[in-house]
């Protein structure tokens, strides 16, 4: 009697431990870099590839957040293109020209350290970043989604949020990526299309 309840014991604690095995694997696999300061989301939905979900930390880097809201809502980036592309550290977009000269009709405010501003948000993988030229306060509509860990930007460029869910697309289309230079630049004909970006609370 006793050795019986002794092997459904062992088994239970078995399961019990294939179930947190299980658990912990799965939450290794799901998790991503979230700021619990997120006042709204942006669906990035990408032609042929998916949508790359981004919780936007207005808390953080407010300025930068209200500018890539109020372009995305007017849908200045329906039909744009990510024109730079680099595996092993991230993928840029949102240019007018498609070649990383172009950006809206304003700039705004680096909001980082080097400028005076305080934001601890880390450029890890799936961090949200504005590009800009030498200017610290250059920052228009280009934007760049961090694909491998490149902390040796923060302080220097403004990241405003992190991808929850889509890092898989982020992942493909870097794979993807044939850049025609060594910065990065893809060919018109092949750089992926921004069908839209879509805000929400």
């Amino acid at each position: 009697m006793n050795h019986k309840k002794r092997k459904v014991l062992t088994f239970a604690g078995v399961l019990c431990a294939v179930a947190v095995c299980v658990g912990i694997v799965f939450t290794m696999h799901s998790k991503t870099t979230v700021n619990n300061t997120a006042d709204c989301y942006a669906d990035i939905d990408i032609e042929g590839y998916g949508v790359i979900t981004v919780a936007l930390d207005g808390e953080s880097a407010p300025e930068t957040v209200k500018n890539f809201v109020t372009l995305a809502e007017s849908g200045f980036y329906d039909g744009l293109t990510f024109h730079r592309i680099i595996e092993g550290f991230m993928m840029q977009g949102g240019d007018p020209n498609g070649d990383g000269t172009g950006g809206a009709e304003t700039t705004i405010t680096g909001e980082f350290s080097a400028n005076g501003i305080e934001n601890n948000l880390s450029h890890t993988r799936g961090a949200v970043s504005m590009a800009r030229s030498n200017d610290y306060n250059s920052a228009s509509s280009q934007f760049f989604i961090v694909q491998q860990d490149s902390t040796y930007l923060d302080g220097s460029y403004a990241v405003f949020g992190y991808v929850t869910s889509g890092m898989d697309i982020v992942d493909e289309i870097c794979e993807d990526a044939e850049p025609i230079d060594d910065n990065g630049l893809i060919a018109p004909e092949e750089q992926p299309v921004i069908r839209s970006i879509r805000i929400y609370e």
